[in-house]
């Protein structure tokens, strides 16, 4: 009796480690797809990605601040809760982004950072580097002077036109651009931005869709929502992110999901201004 219990606790905790690290990667990767042109280029400078282009919008950054999310998700069938705290900081002519997410009874899942120079396209990354439950840390780097994204995952190379961004600046970006010209965040525009990961990059593009209710920890907010393309009926994994305009436009709610009802769902529950 005693070994069958030892038998089936062992088990579950098998079972349970192996979700905890299924999530970390899915939390890390942001959901996103590998991209076919990166697969086709292979080893070296992946020169021509489409939609690579320098695009120079206005840009407004929100102030320094930490926010702490609290977080749904479910994954394989099973319901985990956690919490992620979001680090922000600027000075107007560098910034650090720093995350950490937690799960009950898992501890860090993920925690990334990334840090860099405010430029005239905005937030210009220098590293972005990330450190998953159980795994090895990667870094993505920005070179400025050498003008190529690099990776410690994968010997390819991109160039660097200007713009492009990490897997967790992109988001604050995207406040920075509508902070700036928040008029043309109408239903149906659309805003890409060229995107670096792990081993590689692609452009991401956001579309509005439009104001709606968000319940936070700070009350109810009013929230413009916007969807990664390709939206979230389609077959393939869907971000959706929700910018609080009277609170900075920082992002209030951020959700995961993919077609088979697994889905992460972030949600603001405290913010201080620093």
């Amino acid at each position: 009796m005693r070994r069958q219990l030892r038998k089936h606790l062992a088990g579950a905790t098998r079972r349970a480690s192996g979700l905890a690290t299924g999530l970390a990667i899915w939390l890390a990767t942001g959901l996103a797809t590998v991209p076919t042109t990166a697969l086709a280029a292979g080893a070296g400078a992946a020169e021509h990605v489409a939609g690579h282009v320098a695009i120079k919008r206005p840009v407004n950054l929100p102030p320094s601040a930490d926010l702490s999310y609290t977080i749904e998700a479910r994954q394989k069938g099973f319901s985990i809760e956690g919490e992620s705290q979001v680090t922000w900081r600027t000075s107007g002519a560098s910034y650090t982004l720093r995350t950490d997410t937690r799960a009950k009874l898992f501890g860090s899942l993920v925690e990334n950072r990334s840090e860099g120079v405010i430029d005239g396209f905005g937030i210009a990354p220098v590293q972005f580097h990330e450190k998953r439950l159980r795994k090895e840390p990667w870094t993505t780097t920005f070179d400025r002077a050498g003008k190529t994204i690099s990776f410690t995952e994968d010997k390819q190379t991109y160039p660097l036109k200007g713009g492009e961004q990490d897997r967790s600046s992109v988001a604050w970006q995207l406040v920075a651009v509508a902070r700036a010209a928040p008029e043309k965040m109408t239903p149906g525009s659309e805003w890409t931005f060229f995107v670096a990961g792990r081993r590689d990059a692609e452009p991401w593009t956001f579309k509005v869709v439009k104001r709606e209710a968000v319940r936070t920890g700070l009350g109810t907010l009013e929230a413009l929502h916007l969807v990664k393309l390709p939206p979230p009926d389609s077959k393939d994994q869907a971000l959706d992110i929700w910018l609080a305009p009277s609170h900075e436009w920082y992002p209030v709610r951020l959700r995961f999901a993919d077609s088979d009802d697994d889905f992460i769902d972030q949600t603001l529950g405290k913010m201080v201004k620093k």
